[in-house]
């Protein structure tokens, strides 16, 4: 994770910290292109989102964030693990089932999660993030007073879920009860398959807050510099006034809304021009062109990028798998009574000896 803090007190841009924008968004996108590899090669299972086309929203919004922040996200995590500071090869092992993973295994793709950068989840459940978001948020009320140094909740959600109960349920209660969270919208125009205009009464989504007396905001999602500055003047209102937020953000995902997904919904048009839209060329050429990067020092970064995770592909694959003993670990925060301790055929009382066919 990027530190920003002494930039963005100066209000200056730095070379380091565009450099390193670009940085973190060339190993969200060699991450990515990998994964949807991996995913076909079987050695990930269960569901696979991606946020190519997304890099320059999720640098964006991890780069606002401080480390004492919280975070809840959707389904489409990846980039937002790498960026907040999850390590490369953990990240992949998750994917790939291990024990080495950020979630041991147990979560996959859709559940990343780490109480060391207050990452809280990846939900598979579309919406499942907002309840547990606002709830964190209320906690954070009875925690500190509210101030410059508070901490407040981010909350990503895809734009077909704002049309779900608990988005509005949530709104509503963080408008009455004040609290510091900012509810932010990824909006590629699509959920799943279904344009958001064919979907929402209000497709300018920002202003859906209206409603709840909630400020809103739309951002161009392919501006790196432009989501930061609006995440963090959102985060900084809602740890000063305990307000809440909601922000749109505006970008095209370059694949289909899973890694099976053809797109076939797409017209030739609309993925030429998320193409010509895509934020890590476009970064890449702004840094060049401003004399920030030369092209050498373009392509290391993008080499380094390749390594880090043909590295993390190695760690993951070297790794230990689950063991079916190991199924009910983890289960329950703390030991319950009565709880499950046997796999699918195995007799309750015990597990049964093959050699005697009764319970051992």
């Amino acid at each position: 994770m990027v530190d920003q803090t002494e930039q963005q007190e100066s209000g200056e841009e730095t070379p380091e910290t565009l450099i390193g924008y670009y940085r973190q968004m060339a190993l969200i996108r060699r991450f990515e292109l990998t994964a949807d590899q991996m995913y076909k090669r079987a050695k990930i299972g269960g569901y696979c989102h991606l946020n190519l086309g997304e890099e320059a929203s999720v640098v964006g919004l991890m780069a606002a964030l401080k480390p004492r922040d919280y975070l809840f996200t959707n389904y489409r995590d990846h980039g937002y693990a790498l960026a907040r500071g999850m390590e490369t090869g953990a990240v992949m092992a998750e994917l790939f089932g291990k024990t080495t993973g950020v979630s041991k295994g147990r979560g996959g793709s859709m559940h990343l999660f780490d109480t060391e950068t207050r990452m809280l989840g990846g939900y598979g459940i579309v919406g499942g993030q907002i309840p547990p978001a606002t709830g964190a948020a209320l906690a954070l009320t009875y925690r500190g007073d509210p101030g410059p140094e508070a901490e407040a909740v981010m909350c990503q959600l895809g734009d077909g879920t704002t049309n779900i109960g608990a988005f509005h349920e949530s709104l509503n209660l963080a408008a009455v009860w004040h609290l510091p969270i900012v509810y932010v919208i990824i909006n590629n125009g699509l959920g799943m398959a279904t344009t958001v205009k064919a979907a929402a009464g209000e497709p300018d989504l920002y202003k859906r807050g209206c409603s709840y007396r909630i400020e809103g905001e739309r951002v161009d999602g392919n501006d790196v510099v432009a989501v930061r500055n609006a995440a963090t003047k959102a985060l900084d209102r809602a740890r000063i006034e305990r307000e809440p937020f909601l922000l749109e953000l505006v970008s095209s995902r370059l694949r289909g809304h899973s890694v099976v997904d053809p797109a076939r919904y797409r017209s030739r048009q609309d993925v030429e021009e998320a193409q010509e839209a895509d934020p890590v060329p476009a970064f890449r050429r702004q840094l060049l062109e401003a004399g920030l990067l030369d092209e050498p020092a373009a392509q290391q970064i993008d080499t380094e990028a390749r390594a880090q995770v043909e590295a993390a592909v190695t760690f993951a694959d070297a790794s230990e798998d689950p063991t079916p003993d190991e199924l009910f670990d983890y289960a329950y925060a703390t030991p319950v009574a009565n709880s499950p301790n046997t796999l699918p055929g195995e007799p309750v009382t015990g597990k049964l000896d093959p050699a005697k066919k009764e319970p051992r």
